[in-house]
């Protein structure tokens, strides 16, 4: 069943992406070489709370297998999900950083891939491939298109420069829920899947790697890594279908006002 939201129920959307927007940046501001993943969790879950939400993936999942933080920490040749810890970021290392909200009923939902210290270029390259897919996607979020149309923009412009598009994950509805029908892949093809109707509210994420699309979840039962351990990238934006344009309910602003104080961090906005 998919929602139509209405404005009122939009304004609250607003709301809580926007605590994880400004969280993903308090979240940046820590990120450099020698950091754990587990110290990176507690600031952001001190930020959400201060900000009057509850951190919406911890607890989340099934009954005894329950994950377990605020944040999926997903490094390197995660694509998503990790679980934050005692690991210590490295200079070079990526870093996907994902966080859920949810206030007054409602979710916000997304996610930044960061740069810490000096980077390749070849892993730059691909988490800048990654950000332009996602807002390709999005421009595509419009009254009248189709899922495929913007599964099609992501996967072509990725594929397009030897990227890998995961096919196992997926993007989502997100509303009184975090995950909501319809379902929104990042490959499909032009014309086909859900018609796309003023209200749908959704969070686009691509998740990119450097080789095979192809991934496997660990013991753990909640981190994917790519098959071939190659590096992953993941990029998401919460929306809302429009005539004409999308909105983007999320904002990575935050993000770039700190990229102008911190050199490690990406910023391709």
């Amino acid at each position: 069943m998919i929602y139509l939201k209405s404005e009122s129920e939009i304004d609250k959307m607003r709301e809580s992406a926007l605590i994880v927007s400004r969280t993903l940046a308090e979240v940046g501001k820590h990120i450099e070489p020698g950091v754990q993943t587990g110290t990176l969790d507690r600031i952001a879950e001190e930020y959400i709370v201060k900000e009057g939400g509850r951190p919406a993936f911890k607890g989340y999942g099934p009954k005894g297998n329950e994950f377990p933080a605020t944040l999926c920490i997903s490094v390197n040749d995660e694509v998503v999900h990790g679980i934050p810890g005692k690991r210590e970021l490295k200079e070079g290392d990526i870093v996907s950083v994902d966080c859920g909200v949810e206030k007054d009923g409602y979710f916000g939902d997304h996610a930044y891939t960061f740069a810490v210290g000096e980077c390749d270029e070849k892993a730059l390259k691909l988490l800048k491939t990654t950000l332009e897919s996602l807002y390709k996607g999005i421009e595509q979020a419009i009254h009248g298109n189709r899922i495929g149309d913007m599964a099609y923009a992501i996967q072509s412009h990725c594929e397009n420069e030897g990227y890998g598009v995961v096919r196992e994950l997926v993007g989502h509805g997100i509303g009184k829920s975090m995950h909501e029908d319809p379902s929104v892949p990042n490959f499909g093809r032009k014309g086909k899947g859900e018609r796309l109707r003023t209200g749908m509210t959704l969070a686009v994420e691509p998740m990119i790697t450097m080789g095979s699309w192809k991934t496997k979840t660990l013991n753990d039962g909640w981190t994917v890594k790519t098959a071939d351990g190659s590096l992953a990238a993941h990029f998401e934006h919460d929306i809302v279908v429009r005539e004409g344009k999308a909105e983007i309910l999320s904002t990575f602003d935050y993000i770039a006002e700190l990229s102008e104080k911190k050199e490690n961090i990406l910023y391709h906005g």
